[in-house]
């Protein structure tokens, strides 16, 4: 049965879509890169070097886009002054050339319109008939429903030009799923016990930390830049590194200890960890007592949670909790447990991440040198515009009151305040997508599919024909960050820093900049005051001649650095230090969640098994690839163009699965891979347990590298354990069974 918003099949548009073949999504070949005649540049003096900070992923690393005067971009740099990157880049920042050359970029505006058959076709626009048509619907929406009714979902900098666009409206509905599919949990832990979130980059010392530990935390793959470096130069000191996965990940291999942890039982050792690290007093006295409150109720807490105890939950043998907990001790306070970075596993991520606080704190490494420094960073001035209207009413209110802990706006409350229903008083109606590609981001595809097709309309902006364009009513093509400027980079670290984006060559095709795409919309929609400036260039010389500095300046060095005003990097020894919560201490026992219903201390809890015959589903990163967003980018993809499938050697046995052998995947919902995927036999994961990167299997033919090259994780997350803290999506309680022949599944692109 077709629906209002099926997915359109791009590779078979029919009549009305023809044109798209031969412009918005067409295939050409591309002359060589290096084609520029007679005359062969030979150093880097005879490029035009702009300066720029990454958009591959989240780290945002300064660096140098190197182009030729026929706009030829050649390569990207690092920038040395940069604290994110200190001159190097990782294989996703060099590898960004490959998103500015992608031959299946989007390339001009879209509409989705509907034939007499009913079947849905996109047809080329103009940016003006597409941005009236825009202009015209949320009129139309804001009339019956009110502003509110329009969300934003978004990830990476253009977000912030269609948030501007969206406050201005009326609506303050902006969600990124990375907080309640990511870090959000974290953030919550942390905030209950210190006062303060984690933030990014998160600032742990690790280059003078003598001891790390990694809780499926997995520095090397999931490529954060400056923390790579640091605990390459820590491990030279001699720093111990202890890594919790049961997998064997490339930072295991680099480690003093291995603990090969049965999955979800994470928060049973850390109550291990933090019962012999009181009871055998390994503790910080002097800081815990002149910081921290609930000592002595955390002590009477975890009296009974031995490493025996966590031994028959966990599988790690008590000698090895005592002895990992003992370097923990030695090292105090240049320690750090590490918080993590994507840590919506189980539902009880927040009681989890409170578990890591409570142990840093433990061990008095919150603002310790070695343990986590005091961060700081620079308020970038904005540019003057009118107050933003006052919105009747916000995505807490359709939360109604579940999650009271969520700091910010949590994706799948969004998702599911879309949905008609007598309990949603707050409905969304229309969406506003830019730079997320929800059906590999989000679980549970059904509830996404149901929600999006009760929308009255939705826009979609990206670089790329993603799978979440197949879904739209208009697509707006975004040039990629080499092309374009941005906001100014100020992201929190030892020392106050900015970095300048701007762009190296004109956008390609009929590609346009976000914060354009937002002007033109805005002017349309009655916004003009909201949008005073003509080039963005004008907002970003404002801001820069107000920090002392101007556009000129950063166009030479890229990133400035800027001298601390809030005092050193460190707590000083005996300082008063009063610390954002409730009693001004750090909180081992939370006065916060205590107030609110739930557990002042964490408490471990069972979660479900794998059926018999099935293997818990972990998926993770790689230090090429990030998200589903570079699965098409060929300088990329030349070093990893699909997943495979990590298999224990006892469960390949039994299956009689063989290196290589292709295989389709089931879960226990019964919802099966589009894809195959290769099977991987080794020794470094558990045999209760598969493990495959994230961000394959995609199904859009238009993405010529990605389509169909391994399997998309998301798809077979259909069971999604909610954390009632802060609303996070525990997406690690899905078993998966293997399918050695093809199951005939019919592929939607």
């Amino acid at each position: 049965m077709k629906t209002r918003r099926d997915f359109i099949k791009i590779s078979a548009l029919g009549t009305a879509g023809a044109a798209v073949a031969t412009s918005a999504f067409s295939t050409v070949k591309a002359g060589s890169l290096f084609d520029w005649g007679e005359k062969t540049p030979l150093d880097d003096s005879e490029f035009i070097r702009t300066a720029t900070y990454c958009e591959v992923c989240f780290w945002k690393c300064a660096g140098w886009t190197y182009s030729t005067s026929k706009g030829d971009i050649v390569k990207i740099l690092g920038n040395e002054d940069d604290p994110h990157c200190n001159g190097r880049l990782c294989p996703r920042g060099t590898g960004g050339v490959g998103m500015f050359t992608d031959k299946d970029r989007l390339r001009n505006p879209l509409i989705r319109v509907r034939k007499e058959d009913g079947k849905s076709v996109f047809r080329d626009a103009s940016w003006d008939e597409a941005l009236d048509l825009i202009a015209k619907k949320f009129k139309e929406i804001a009339g019956k429903h009110g502003p509110e009714s329009i969300a934003l979902f978004n990830h990476g900098s253009s977000g912030k030009h269609f948030g501007h666009l969206l406050k201005a409206f009326g609506s303050s509905n902006i969600t990124a799923p990375s907080y309640a599919q990511c870090r959000g949990p974290r953030e919550v832990g942390f905030v209950a016990t210190y006062g303060a979130g984690v933030g990014s980059p998160e600032p742990t010392d690790i280059r003078d930390t003598e001891c790390m530990v990694l809780i499926g935390s997995h520095l090397g793959e999931n490529m954060h830049n400056g923390q790579v470096q640091e605990m390459s130069e820590a491990i030279d000191k001699g720093a111990t590194i202890i890594t919790v996965d049961p997998r064997y990940s490339t930072a295991a291999s680099k480690s003093k200890f291995w603990l090969p942890i049965k999955p979800s039982t994470d928060l049973a050792l850390l109550l291990a960890w933090i019962h012999v690290i009181i009871y055998e007093e390994l503790y910080d006295k002097e800081y815990v007592k002149k910081y921290t409150y609930g000592f002595d109720k955390l002590k009477k807490h975890v009296k009974n949670m031995t490493p025996e105890w966590a031994y028959g939950i966990t599988t790690i043998k008590p000698d090895i909790i005592r002895k990992t907990a003992r370097e923990m001790g030695d090292a105090s306070p240049a320690v750090i447990v590490h918080p993590g970075r994507h840590v919506t596993w189980y539902g009880d991520d927040t009681q989890r991440s409170r578990a890591i606080a409570i142990l840093n704190g433990l061990l008095g490494s919150w603002g310790r040198r070695g343990g986590f420094y005091l961060k700081e960073s620079i308020k970038i001035p904005k540019y003057p515009t009118p107050k933003y209207p006052k919105p009747k009413w916000s995505w807490k209110d359709a939360l109604d009151g579940k999650y009271p802990l969520a700091g910010l706006s949590v994706a799948n409350g969004f998702i599911d305040a879309t949905i008609p229903s007598e309990e949603n008083k707050y409905q969304l109606h229309a969406w506003i997508v830019s730079g997320t590609n929800l059906p590999l981001t989000m679980p549970d595809k059904d509830t996404l599919n149901e929600a999006m097709n009760a929308l009255d309309f939705m826009v979609v902006v990206d670089t790329m024909p993603m799978e979440i364009t197949g879904y739209a009513d208009v697509v707006l093509p975004e040039c990629t960050y080499l092309e374009r400027y941005d906001d100014i980079r100020s992201a929190p670290h030892r020392e106050p820093n900015i970095a300048l984006r701007s762009p190296a060559v004109k956008p390609k095709y009929d590609s346009k900049p976000a914060w354009w795409m937002a002007k033109e919309l805005g002017n349309k929609l009655g916004l003009e005051k909201y949008f005073p400036w003509n080039d963005f260039e004008e907002v970003i010389s404002y801001q820069l001649e107000e920090l002392g500095t101007s556009l000129d300046e950063m166009k030479v060095i890229g990133v400035k650095k800027f001298d601390r005003e809030y005092g050193g990097l460190y707590m000083g020894d005996g300082e008063d230090f009063e610390f954002n919560t409730n009693t001004g201490k750090i909180e081992l026992f939370s006065t916060e969640l205590a107030a609110l219903g739930f557990d002042p201390m964490p408490k471990y809890t069972e979660h479900p098994e794998p059926p018999s015959g099935y293997y818990r589903l972990i998926y993770g990163r790689a230090p090429m690839h990030t998200f589903s967003r570079t699965a098409n980018n060929q300088n990329l993809v030349d070093l990893m163009g699909e997943n495979n499938l990590w298999v224990n050697p006892k469960v390949a046995n039994i299956w009689e699965l063989t290196n290589g052998q292709e295989v389709w995947l089931e879960n226990q919902d019964g919802a099966v891979s589009k894809f195959p995927i290769k099977v991987r036999i080794t020794e470094r994961i558990r045999w209760d347990s598969i493990y495959m990167v994230h961000g394959f299997g995609h199904s859009n033919r238009k993405l010529s590298n990605a389509f169909g090259k391994g399997v998309n994780d998301s798809e077979l997350i259909t069971t999604v354990m909610v954390d009632p803290i802060m609303g996070g999506t525990g997406m690690r309680g899905n078993f998966v069974t293997f399918l050695t022949e093809d199951p005939g599944k019919e592929i939607e692109s």
